[in-house]
């Protein structure tokens, strides 16, 4: 079964995809694979700089993704333009991967944007980890050490919470303990390998 997992920033999505881990689950996760594609030395890295500027190298010649993340989150029409650049590679691997997992494995890709793709139809379900929007600024600001403001510019380039639990089968709220998220990841997981 070929399950999407997505949630907004700082909504606990890794934790989740981790706990699914641990019950058996394959795990293609959408954030290494941005991180591999722009990676250096990559055709991936080579387009980036092509598009945004040298200066977005490191002097050992990798991608300083913060500085990138500066110019994309303040910029819609460049985080667009990052996007026709890695989301091809992206899914390119994605597809690779699933390809190399065991026959009749619960597949679950970590795909962030997955509401923003506009792919959410091409799984078999679709596992939404939610939180409100004002639980994702308190955590950024208190793990993450963001302003306000950044915490804030991030979430508001993701799909609203809104368009995400329109595309869930799933839902798995992570405003409680620890204890109640594995829980309900537990349900979730007995319910898709049924």
């Amino acid at each position: 079964m070929r399950v999407g997992l997505t949630g907004g920033i700082a909504s606990g999505k890794s934790t989740v995809a981790a706990m699914l881990v641990d019950l058996g689950a394959v795990l293609i996760d959408g954030d290494a694979l941005a991180r591999e594609v722009v990676a250096r030395g990559t055709p991936g890295l080579a387009q980036v700089v092509a598009e945004f500027g040298e200066e977005l190298l490191s002097p050992e010649g990798d991608l300083d993704r913060p500085a990138l993340g500066r110019i994309v989150f303040a910029d819609e029409a460049a985080r667009h333009r990052l996007e026709a650049i890695t989301h091809p590679l992206i899914f390119e691997r994605y597809a690779a991967l699933e390809a190399a997992a065991p026959a009749g494995a619960l597949v679950v890709h970590d795909i962030p944007l997955l509401a923003e793709s506009g792919r959410a139809d091409t799984f078999d379900a679709v596992v939404v980890v939610d939180v409100p929007v004002e639980v994702q600024v308190e955590r950024m600001v208190r793990d993450r050490g963001w302003t306000r403001e950044e915490a804030e510019s991030r979430i508001a380039a993701q799909a609203s919470r809104e368009d995400r639990l329109a595309i869930a089968t799933h839902v798995i709220d992570n405003t409680g303990s620890l204890a109640d998220l594995e829980a309900r990841v537990r349900e979730v997981h007995a319910e898709l390998t049924r």
